[in-house]
């Protein structure tokens, strides 16, 4: 019979998740930008099969959506590798919802403005998250 997952590696999934939902959200947001340039004749379609082709309206959403496999990638890795050493703690998902807080920040602030010093400060509350949960997975697989 297999395992059941313990309520504390269930918890840290969730933001994980809701993460992943962001990501859903910015697919429709950028898929609306891209629709109202070109309704627009901001852009045309061919203009999009460049990475330099998006228009402002859009280039936000496609950036940010770009920045959600970067350092975020590294949140799952941690997480996975504390669920599979039965190490995650309470400490892990407070972790994962900071991580995703400085995600949703990084992604309000990008999306709505070009305020490059802000959009640095707020990345570091997500990245804060990612430094512990890789951190405490280094240590649980080190350790083993």
């Amino acid at each position: 019979m297999p395992e059941v997952m313990s309520s504390t590696a269930a918890a840290l999934l969730l933001p994980l998740f809701l993460h992943f939902g962001l990501v859903t959200g910015l697919y429709a947001a950028l898929t609306w930008a891209r629709l109202v340039t070109v309704r627009r004749g901001a852009a045309s379609k061919n203009d999009f099969a460049r990475a330099d082709g998006d228009p402002p309206l859009s280039a936000r959403f496609q950036r940010n959506l770009a920045n959600q496999f970067e350092a975020p990638v590294f949140a799952w890795i941690g997480a996975l590798l504390l669920i599979l050493t039965a190490q995650a703690t309470t400490w892990d998902v407070a972790a994962a919802w900071v991580f995703l807080a400085g995600r949703l920040a990084h992604t309000f602030v990008q999306c709505r403005g070009d305020n490059v010093a802000l959009r640095g400060q707020v990345f570091m509350i997500n990245f804060v998250g990612v430094l512990w949960l890789m951190g405490h997975a280094f240590l649980a697989v080190a350790l083993i």
